[in-house]
């Protein structure tokens, strides 16, 4: 089960088409609540309400327990559901958490200012100014090729993620003692030149390397996804919306 990071809710889509995973297993992906075709809801939503969503989600496909991939702010979300529901989760492949950014943090400027257009009623200057702090000044032109679309549907779902999300993330309490309590396998993924936009992407991922100790690191991500996977039957990919 593949979760979504924030601002683009089909940041997945490529991946569903990698041949190492879509021939070997069956991939689910949806849009989490508030994005694209699911139900805007108002008022806050915690990371936890994510988890329970996802775990709803699961109940109602009949799946009870599952590989989970998260990007993100949805890496937080499996992790938080793997600290409310263990059961149901069989390994962690983490790419790049969204662990909170303590006030003066490198790259936190970037989103601050974002915000800030984003109060300031300037949805689409606030998305792209976001996008540039966190995948850097090229990230429009490898978005419009790849997911196209993409960007206009981030600017309509952008009172979920500046309203909701990220309010969400810096209120998450998870720390090395939290850590400490997720026992199943886990696969910490970050890009091959993350480190060239921020160095907060490195300083997650040293984080969590410590605080996981029994995580492997990857890079690499459909063939690397792929082989940890591999010891599961091959089914097929199935998209879900989220109501």
């Amino acid at each position: 089960m593949l979760v979504h990071a924030g601002v683009f809710a089909d940041w997945f889509e490529p991946l569903l088409r990698e041949p190492p995973l879509a021939r070997r297993h069956r991939l689910i992906t949806y849009h989490r609540v508030g994005y694209a075709g699911s139900t805007h809801a108002p008022g806050p939503i915690t990371l936890s309400q994510q988890a329970a969503h996802l775990r709803a989600l699961m109940r109602r496909i009949a799946i009870d327990r599952a590989h989970f991939v998260g990007h993100s702010s949805g890496a937080n979300i499996i992790m938080q559901l793997a600290l409310d529901a263990p059961e149901v989760v069989q390994s962690l492949a983490l790419l790049e958490a969204a662990l909170p950014l303590p006030a003066g943090s490198p790259g936190r400027s970037g989103i601050l200012r974002a915000v800030e257009l984003y109060r300031a009623g300037d949805k689409a200057g606030a998305v792209d100014t976001f996008m540039q702090a966190v995948a850097g000044s090229g990230y429009r032109s490898c978005a419009d090729r790849v997911l196209p679309g993409a960007f206009d549907q981030a600017v309509a779902d952008a009172d979920t993620f500046f309203g909701q999300e990220l309010p969400a993330i810096q209120q998450w309490v998870f720390g090395e003692a939290e850590a400490a309590r997720i026992v199943q396998p886990v696969l910490l993924v970050m890009g091959g030149k993350s480190h060239e936009i921020s160095p907060v992407w490195q300083q997650r991922q040293d984080l969590l390397t410590a605080w996981m100790g029994h995580a492997e690191n990857a890079r690499g991500l459909a063939e690397r996804l792929g082989a940890f996977f591999a010891d599961h039957p091959p089914l097929i990919a199935k998209r879900a919306n989220l109501y």
